[in-house]
């Protein structure tokens, strides 16, 4: 990544924002043909906000190239199964998207705004690997709390949204060991015993939230309570966890977000001047003419 070391680094998980726009911006926004531009156009505007809000000195949009990669679903089979089903709200968003995502990142790109993805990879596995290599502090923005398990005070954090782009959580580790009860570099830890239902990822058969939280707090780590699982009297509760080692030794590896891909060089340096004039028309023709003009006026302010 090139770029001297600087303020603030903003990494946006722009498979997550981009669902959400699609779902808060209204249908009715439509390109000049008449077809739904509402995800791009909300997007747009929530990347202009966020660059006015945190001011940062490099941007980069990280995408999905795979959302249910094989390796995790070799796994785990159940991985994201749901969202894979025919008539899914995953399939039906998908179909809404697919118009709309190649003039999304033609704007971004005629930007000069990274967008970077990873064959195989999911956007959060792309952001794992840049937040160890980005230059100053480092702000996730992602509505996955999987991507809490990369908060390290105080160089990387998240800013998980409540409503939209405008209210968001500042998730250090002080807000982790508040909310979870755990050490705030255990989110992981804790993700795996707890599970994930929606992302197809049941956890351990008789351990929910509490439960997993008090083991984390007291064992300290996932090596912690496997070390007690396998003990010669692991006692009720950490019994649990040794009926279902062999789940909570893939479940590690599954939720485990990668932090070395071998990502190709980019500039994520935030752009301080405006497109192409070529780059208005495109904008114009898809009913986004307004939403990037908010965005340049938000990267070069």
């Amino acid at each position: 990544m090139t770029g001297s070391p600087a303020g603030l680094t903003l990494l946006v998980d722009a498979a997550s924002l981009i669902y959400r726009a699609l779902f808060s911006t209204p249908d009715t926004v439509t390109a000049k043909d008449g077809s739904p531009i509402n995800a791009a156009h909300g997007f747009l505007g929530m990347l202009a906000r966020l660059i006015v809000d945190h001011n940062p000195d490099f941007v980069c949009c990280a995408t999905d190239e795979d959302w249910r990669p094989q390796w995790r679903v070799e796994l785990i089979d159940s991985y994201k199964a749901v969202r894979a089903d025919s008539g899914s709200a995953q399939e039906k968003a998908e179909e809404l998207l697919a118009p709309q995502m190649p003039v999304l990142f033609e704007i971004l790109e005629g930007c000069g705004i990274a967008v970077v993805g990873h064959p195989g990879c999911e956007a959060e596995d792309v952001i794992g690997t840049l937040a160890e290599i980005a230059p100053g502090r480092v702000a996730i923005v992602s509505g996955d709390r999987d991507l809490f398990q990369l908060v390290r005070d105080p160089k990387v954090f998240v800013l998980y949204p409540r409503r939209g782009v405008s209210k968001m959580d500042e998730v250090n580790e002080d807000y982790i060991e508040a909310r979870y009860g755990i050490p705030g570099r255990a989110y992981l830890d804790y993700a795996v015993l707890r599970g994930d239902p929606s992302d197809g990822l049941p956890g351990v058969r008789g351990i929910g939230e509490k439960l997993a939280s008090s083991l984390v707090a007291r064992y300290g780590s996932l090596d912690g309570i496997l070390e007690a699982a396998t003990s010669s009297n692991p006692g009720v509760v950490i019994g649990k966890v040794r009926r279902d080692i062999d789940y909570v030794r893939r479940a590690a590896q599954v939720a485990t977000i990668p932090t070395d891909l071998p990502l190709p060089d980019a500039d994520l340096a935030r752009p301080r001047q405006g497109p192409d004039a070529s780059l208005y028309a495109v904008a114009e023709q898809a009913g986004l003419e307004g939403a990037l003009r908010r965005l340049v006026e938000a990267m070069t302010g």
